[in-house]
């Protein structure tokens, strides 16, 4: 019984301590991929965890995190969908968590047309499987925007500490609280009843691709 709660234990404090470790520069020459470790050049892009949103591709996520990648359209109904390529576990430094990278592409529909296969997720969400030959041609899609799901749960404290006070504070829901950085290009999401999410995207389409969408979205809920 004692052993079975001393791993417990430790399996908590591995989820949880790695957004509370003080944030500290890497040794120069090692790169460990931090999620706040965001770098922003005078055209407004921004590199997170050795890509940059709008310039990188599939095939460049795929060099630093491995071939055990998931690409498929995730639509929600009614919509087309977008493409997805999704890690199930990644490793950013010593943070732990699911990496989804959205893919820019213009022939969704096309794609859809040639899928080999369409299932269920969550809800009436749908996983539509990619024709081989449009999953090779994935690897040449350029990254939207990188979204990260982490293990370790956040908190407001937690995020002004890792990320900085926030350019805006936008409640979504009773539950659901954005955190904008428009200048790196990241929406922190607050969930109170689940996982927080981040999105990164290009600090010069922030307002068209997070911004705005959001301010639509809050609009219609009220």
């Amino acid at each position: 019984m004692k052993t079975a709660l001393i791993v417990f234990v430790l399996v908590v404090l591995a989820l949880v301590l790695p957004f509370f470790i003080p944030a500290r520069m890497p040794p120069e020459g090692v790169d460990i991929n931090l999620p706040w470790q965001i770098e922003v050049d005078a055209a407004g892009n921004s590199e997170v965890f050795g890509l940059t949103p709008g310039k990188s591709t599939l095939a460049d996520a795929r060099a630093r995190f491995g071939n055990d990648v998931e690409v498929a359209i995730i639509a929600a109904p009614d919509e087309e969908g977008a493409l997805e390529a999704y890690y199930a576990q990644a490793r950013l430094g010593f943070v732990l968590g699911r990496l989804i990278f959205t893919l820019e592409r213009t022939d969704i529909a096309a794609m859809r047309e040639r899928a080999i296969k369409r299932e269920y997720m969550e809800s009436s969400t749908r996983k539509i499987t990619l024709h081989p030959d449009d999953r090779i041609e994935a690897e040449h899609a350029v990254i939207r925007a990188i979204t990260l799901i982490p293990n370790a749960g956040l908190d407001e404290k937690v995020i002004v500490e890792r990320f900085g006070t926030a350019t805006e504070v936008l409640p979504e829901s009773e539950t659901l609280t954005h955190y904008l950085y428009p200048e790196k290009g990241l929406d922190v999401v607050l969930d109170r009843k689940g996982k927080e999410i981040l999105h990164y995207v290009a600090p010069a389409k922030f307002t068209e691709q997070i911004r705005t969408p959001l301010a639509k979205a809050v609009a219609a809920k009220q």
